[in-house]
């Protein structure tokens, strides 16, 4: 059974901008916070802090183990000897550890995950980007438990949820509203380094606020075979969402950049461009509609291009009808610039 994964956010932040710091961190489903108990306010956020009022009690010499609750220790590794005394510690009924390493970051904690990861003490290791955040949850497979990310921004904390598999969408029911060949355009197939599932796919959209959810070709057809890897996505204009927030048109993706995959539940992992393939094809202009937002998206006129309907049925562009429902992620307009939302500027698109 696979382990639940935990991003703890160590705020980076000035005092005067730490209560709405906290506010945005529990709105992004963020649970726990390294950060002094009395600092958290009514924020419903668990600590983990050298204190005895923190619900994850980081151990030192002038804080007493308290009953009921986890305790744990930092320890800073700068040899074998190090990671030693760590499994002599955790021996000892400690329920979490905390690793930082300076400049070899990956053997070391290979070596200490190796050691503890049939133990019931779990490992937090320290990260200061979104990079190092993935790179310890990969680790020889298993990955830490826990990373302690240092962050300062939220679209920091967004991109480093898609490495844990925390991050989410909400999909809403869009009603088709229109259906229209349009001639030839160049669509994109975005092949990525990583397998998808039935039910995955990415955001895509004419619009930023309004993005489809294009499935993957691991179906296939009478006439193909499935290529699991593969979102046929849309013409060359389209916007697909980044691991970071920001909006990237599908004529930008190329081999190395990282993109978000969805599935009909709006669950959101990453996965990198292994190859873009750019090709002219016959066209369609499909538009659908959810409250008072309307958008569309231009995709190949071919039976393998599919959208997903709520409950994860699949359904070909080209079996498309006006009435049709299919998951979108939808919200009010705002403007961009550069790919980044801002969002008191006045935008129509149509």
């Amino acid at each position: 059974m696979e382990k639940n994964k935990h991003l703890v956010i160590l705020p980076k932040v000035s005092k005067a901008a730490l209560a709405k710091f906290l506010i945005s961190l529990e709105r992004e489903g963020i649970k726990t916070v390294y950060a002094d108990p009395k600092t958290l306010g009514r924020s419903k956020m668990a600590s983990m802090y050298p204190s005895p009022a923190a619900k994850m009690v980081v151990l030192e010499k002038d804080v007493s183990r308290p009953k009921g609750k986890k305790v744990g220790k930092r320890f800073k590794v700068l040899s074998n000897t190090d990671i030693e005394g760590i499994f002599t510690e955790a021996k000892k009924g400690l329920d979490f550890v905390i690793i930082e390493v300076k400049d070899w970051k990956i053997i070391p904690l290979e070596n200490i995950i190796a050691k503890l990861h049939k133990m019931h003490t779990e490992i937090f290791a320290m990260a200061r980007t979104p990079e190092e955040v993935r790179k310890m949850f990969s680790i020889l497979e298993v990955g830490v438990d826990g990373v302690i990310y240092e962050a300062s921004s939220v679209a920091g904390v967004k991109e480093a949820m898609t490495y844990l598999g925390s991050s989410s969408f909400e999909l809403g029911q869009a009603k088709i509203i229109d259906i229209k060949a349009v001639g030839d355009g160049e669509r994109v197939c975005v092949d990525t380094a990583s397998m998808l599932h039935r039910g995955e796919g990415m955001l895509i959209g004419s619009r930023s606020n309004f993005l489809f959810l294009v499935h993957n070709e691991s179906v296939g057809s009478s006439f193909t075979s499935p290529r699991p890897f593969r979102v046929n996505a849309g013409a060359v204009h389209c916007y697909t969402l980044s691991p970071d927030g920001t909006t990237k048109y599908l004529s930008e993706l190329e081999t190395g950049a990282e993109v978000i995959i969805v599935d009909s539940k709006g669950n959101a992992r990453r996965a990198t461009v292994g190859r873009s393939k750019i090709e002219r094809r016959p066209m369609l202009m499909i538009k659908a509609q959810i409250g008072d937002e309307i958008g569309g998206i231009i995709a190949q006129d071919a039976e393998t291009i599919r959208f997903v309907r709520p409950g994860g049925h699949l359904v070909s562009v080209t079996h498309l009808k006006k009435g049709d429902t299919v998951l979108v992620y939808a919200k009010s307009a705002t403007g961009r610039h550069f790919g980044m939302e801002v969002s008191d500027e006045y935008i129509l698109e149509k």
